[in-house]
């Protein structure tokens, strides 16, 4: 619903100086706060499923990786994120591979948990992941596969 202005016209020379003219204005623009983050990268374990009264999740390790130019050297950084998956998409991702390809899109999240080495309290960042995309490319059908098609085809 748009919100309305009501502007009394009083100038001079107005046929109607007393009636009010209306002027609908948009609404204020909405600003959401999103926390929302897409890591393109490569798995370097295959993902790992837990169960814990009955719930499971899937964690996967994924790399990013970048690179600057420092005094004439190219120095190359690599991050590695700790992604947790959830339900249907879990299970999916129990399926990925060290290597695989992935694009995955979540929040970012912090939980905190007491830690029995060092006996202090750990604060760990992780990735709820709400989509994956595998960016892997298609293997190649078996040689044999394609005569039997092109076989097929010809018949």
């Amino acid at each position: 619903m748009p919100i309305q202005l009501i502007v009394a016209s009083a100038a001079p020379g107005a046929r109607r100086p007393g009636v009010a003219r209306r002027i609908a204005l948009a609404k204020p623009p909405q600003f959401h706060i999103t926390n929302k983050v897409t890591l393109i990268g490569f798995l370097g374990n295959d993902a790992e499923v837990r169960t814990n009264n009955d719930r499971s999740l899937t964690t996967v390790s994924l790399a990013t990786k970048s690179s600057y130019k420092k005094d004439g050297k190219y120095i190359e950084h690599t991050e590695w994120h700790r992604c947790v998956v959830f339900g249907k998409l879990g299970e999916f991702a129990a399926t990925l591979k060290k290597g695989a390809h992935i694009q995955v899109e979540g929040e970012l999240r912090s939980r905190k948990y007491d830690s029995k080495k060092s006996n202090s309290e750990q604060t760990i960042w992780e990735i709820r992941v709400n989509s994956i995309l595998k960016l892997d490319r298609a293997q190649k059908a078996a040689a044999e596969d394609e005569d039997e098609s092109a076989e097929e085809e010809a018949a």
